[in-house]
């Protein structure tokens, strides 16, 4: 089970909001509606077609309730916990056309945040004897990075900036655009709002050393191998906070973790993470 960290409710509303409003249309679920005039009760099973962690039991339960007040919704599982192939993760009873019309939305966020958990869980894993940490980044589904972030804390991750307000990361754009790292930091220190921690990405042990010099606090080693990230290591007289980032797979995030580096950044956990399977189906 996850730690208890909740999503601010406006931020969710909104998020839950939008995508009923897009699914729905103007005229609701014709099809159910056209099913049957009748306000028949029914009680339905959500079940996991695969092995998985699971993350966004709160926002399913949110737009069962934001389509019908008077679903009811009780869950077997918690967000964190892991599940079985053909395991129940909830039950759900209510209005058949409230259940039906509710039902793509709520298993898209329920099978999308499980799927980001479930593939942070292997990375989580895959280090589990090092002190690195796996990060997410700002490569998220626009409209969705709150959940996003927050699937992966379901999975054992932590989240890097949640956007370009939480903290200065100087890249090599902004280097360039500066003219040098020292520069850049110069600039920065002068007009940086008071206690913002600042980072600096750099891709060779050159620009590494250079930080080190200027006692940069927290260094992203981009794209680098093992190798140059063991003699960052080496050279870390600074005692600075070291990040690894770039290309970073299950194939090669435990050679980078074994260098001995504190954290490991990876975008593909939720730009790329297969949704779990899941199915709704009426008992």
């Amino acid at each position: 089970m996850i730690d208890n960290f909740d999503i601010p409710k406006h931020i969710i509303n909104k998020i839950v909001e939008n995508a009923i409003a897009e699914d729905l249309g103007f005229l609701g679920d014709i099809t159910s509606k056209s099913l049957s005039r009748k306000k028949t009760k029914i009680e339905a099973s959500i079940n996991s077609n695969q092995d998985g962690v699971i993350s966004g039991l709160d926002i399913m339960e949110l737009v069962f309730k934001n389509i019908d007040a008077n679903t009811d919704i009780t869950n077997h599982l918690s967000d964190g916990d892991e599940v079985k192939n053909g395991a129940e993760i909830a039950r759900v009873i209510g209005y058949s056309h409230s259940i039906l019309a509710a039902e793509r939305v709520a298993l898209n966020f329920l099978g999308h945040m499980s799927g980001i958990a479930g593939e942070t869980n292997k990375y989580v894993k895959s280090i589990a004897k090092t002190k690195a940490k796996i990060l997410s980044t700002r490569k998220t589904t626009p409209g969705l990075r709150a959940i996003e972030k927050y699937a992966v804390r379901c999975g054992g991750g932590s989240n890097h900036r949640y956007g370009l307000d939480y903290g200065i990361l100087i890249k090599d754009n902004h280097i360039k655009a500066a003219g040098g790292i020292e520069k850049a930091l110069e600039i920065i220190k002068n007009n940086k709002p008071y206690m913002t921690d600042i980072e600096v990405e750099v891709d060779t042990i050159e620009q590494f050393l250079e930080c080190q010099r200027l006692d940069v606090r927290y260094i992203l080693l981009d794209n680098m191998s093992p190798q140059y990230i063991s003699e960052c290591i080496k050279n870390n007289k600074n005692g600075a906070i070291l990040e690894a980032s770039g290309g970073v797979n299950l194939s090669t995030v435990s050679d980078i973790a074994q260098t001995g580096v504190d954290f490991i950044s990876v975008g593909r956990l939720t730009h790329s993470s297969p949704s779990l399977d899941l199915s709704l189906h009426i008992l």
